[in-house]
């Protein structure tokens, strides 16, 4: 979302190289895939016209989103977001993760990133900070989460501290860097992490039980002493690394409409790679579903950067 259009291609040189990539279920290379959508005519959604006016629409949405934030005042943050290896590994990947400690660094980007992919180097500016920076975080609410979900069947992994990552102790994930960093402004709020696996498996949640966790959360936090206003963000794309408008425009509709049976009834194999991400904005839906609170805005913008469809479908909503 930060990405300068001009630097698209960055990213669709790596989608290129991809053997992988996955839609709707299945895996193709680059090749298939722009053959199989040989049809939709998105060479016309790559032209550098149409790149930029989605970037400053995406930009649009962000400081629409900020501005929310703003004017609601929220003390405290509960930050749904997914892991991508940057705290948990392959030995010791969780479903649910909450992290219990008193604060978490945001901290440089690791110098193996640029080596890995320069588009992602650039990418992680918008949610790495050029030095370490302390986030405070609130163990009283997370300890209240960690007991409730015992209390309604959950088995989770619970962190007092941020585990050595591949590259060593990174700080903060990107789901929660670009939060505090964006949307916050760099004017941190204090937050509970918590962390889905959506991307690895074998074991993801299923799009019923990250709905049934976000209900879990929202006891949590209706039940918790404190008075403190506490906001829920869903941090996460829509479909991506390969955009999938007709899912999207499904999810979309059952966000809008708090449709529970819509939004968990969605088959699993779907939600892969980035589009797992939704499954952030299911545990928020989850959590606000007896809340009383509606979407009142949705800003959707399919980003493609190349002729196969990839790229990231961004969605940006605020419930009220």
């Amino acid at each position: 979302m930060g990405t300068p259009p001009e630097m698209w291609h960055l990213r669709a040189a790596d989608d290129r190289k991809n053997l992988a990539l996955e839609y709707r279920g299945k895996k193709y290379n680059w090749e298939e895939l722009r053959e199989l959508r040989s049809g939709e005519n998105i060479e016309a959604r790559i032209e550098e016209r149409v790149k930029s006016e989605h970037y400053t629409r995406c930009q649009e949405s962000i400081a629409q989103l900020a501005s929310r934030i703003r004017d609601a005042k929220p003390e405290i943050l509960v930050i749904v977001g997914d892991d991508q290896h940057e705290w948990f590994q392959p030995e010791n990947m969780p479903t649910f993760a909450v992290y219990y400690g008193d604060h978490v660094y945001n901290r440089p980007p690791a110098k193996a990133l640029e080596k890995k992919s320069k588009g992602l180097a650039i990418a992680a500016m918008n949610y790495r900070t050029p030095e370490d920076v302390r986030y405070e975080t609130v163990p009283d609410l997370a300890l209240k989460i960690i007991m409730t979900a015992k209390e309604e069947g959950f088995d989770i992994t619970t962190s007092a501290s941020i585990p050595q990552g591949m590259n060593g102790n990174i700080g903060i994930g990107h789901a929660f860097g670009f939060v505090q960093r964006r949307i916050c402004e760099d004017e941190p709020i204090p937050f509970v992490p918590i962390m889905l696996n959506t991307f690895y498996p074998p074991n993801q949640a299923t799009p019923k039980r990250c709905y049934e966790f976000g209900r879990m959360i929202a006891k949590s936090i209706w039940d918790w002493s404190s008075d403190k206003r506490v906001a829920v963000v869903a941090s996460g794309g829509l479909s991506h690394f390969v955009i999938d408008e007709e899912h999207d425009a499904r999810m979309i509709k059952a966000f809008k409409d708090n449709d529970e049976a819509a939004l968990t009834g969605e088959p699993d194999e779907l939600f892969r790679s980035g589009t797992s991400e939704t499954k952030n904005w299911i545990t928020s839906a989850g959590a606000l579903s007896k809340s009383g609170l509606f979407i009142d805005s949705f800003e959707y913008v399919p980003c493609y950067r190349s002729e196969a469809g990839t790229g990231n479908a961004m969605g940006f909503a605020t419930w009220s």
